[in-house]
């Protein structure tokens, strides 16, 4: 019993261009962007309000934000770690930001140099800003599954931060697979235990192909009855605070599978590969998009 329409949130301008070292200049992040919302994708994640002393490729927010052609049908969002992230991204008028907190303390002082306590007394205050300012407001809860630095994470250490994203306002949740650690039998244990215990809670899945169980991962979700995953196109990603983290699971080769099995995503297939693989020649270097490899070899791109 797999749900009839699924939503894709595409975060290559912020997740996947993130881990790039040379510096993509703005107009071609927003031209990215545009090519996207052609193809389809009515969900994008598209900049970082963080220190550009963390990361830089990323500085350019404000700007990004600024250039995008206003769209009513399409989702615009962008992540922040602390409160003056949240004030950047008020100030910029973006209609949609994303709170993250990770699960595990390793995790959090390294991608944001405090505390989960820290993070989370923040949060509500970050939540009220927004709420105040008509931003809609999503949590994302990093290390969801697994971390690098720790190991398994306990689900209660996962529902300390579910519990608090949901009391701050948050009614949509996405669990994020960073380090991609997770297998299918988590995945569904997890979103058993959740589903149950909030049940007015929307939940995303966010994974990571490390050990290239990013769809069997997807597929385990889609059985939960999860409706929204996210995505980068051409499997671009990984975060700057593992070590050797790898890209999401590829936008084109997820639309692929969902298409295999008969689900509606409102997605163009054949504009997505062109997508990856212009960026594949600006980056330089091979994408992991195996459908992209595939086009390819069959002379299509």
């Amino acid at each position: 019993m797999l749900p009839v329409k699924v939503w894709i949130r595409e975060v290559g301008p912020r997740d996947g261009l993130q881990m790039e070292k040379k510096f993509i200049p703005t107009e071609r992040k927003v031209s990215l962007i545009g090519s996207l919302v052609e193809a389809g994708l009515k969900k994008i994640e598209v900049t970082s309000f963080v220190n550009p002393k963390a990361v830089a490729q990323l500085k350019d927010a404000e700007e990004v934000v600024r250039l995008l052609k206003a769209n009513d049908q399409v989702e615009f969002s962008a992540l922040v770690l602390n409160k003056r992230g949240m004030e950047r991204a008020v100030a910029s008028g973006i209609p949609e930001v994303v709170l993250v907190v990770s699960a595990t303390e390793t995790h959090s002082l390294r991608n944001g140099g405090r505390s989960i306590s820290q993070v989370l007394q923040e949060m509500s205050r970050m939540a009220r800003l927004g709420a105040k300012e008509g931003i809609r407001l999503r949590g994302a809860v990093a290390v969801a599954f697994g971390c690098p630095f720790e190991g398994e994470v306990p689900v209660a250490a996962l529902e300390r931060v579910v519990g608090a994203m949901s009391e701050s306002g948050s009614r949509q949740i996405t669990l994020a697979d960073t380090a991609g650690l997770a297998s299918p039998v988590q995945v569904r244990r997890v979103l058993q235990f959740f589903r149950d215990q909030y049940r007015d809670i929307a939940w995303g899945l966010h994974f990571h192909d490390t050990r290239g169980l990013a769809l069997v991962n997807v597929y385990a979700g889609l059985e939960e009855g999860v409706t929204l995953f996210e995505s980068s196109v051409g499997g671009l990603g990984g975060c700057p605070f593992i070590p050797n983290a790898a890209g999401n699971v590829a936008t084109e080769d997820l639309v692929n599978m969902l298409a295999m099995l008969g689900l509606e995503t409102g997605v163009d297939l054949e504009k997505l590969v062109k997508i990856a693989g212009e960026l594949e020649s600006l980056l330089g270097r091979t994408l992991p998009s195996r459908l992209l490899r595939l086009s390819e070899q069959a002379g299509c791109v």
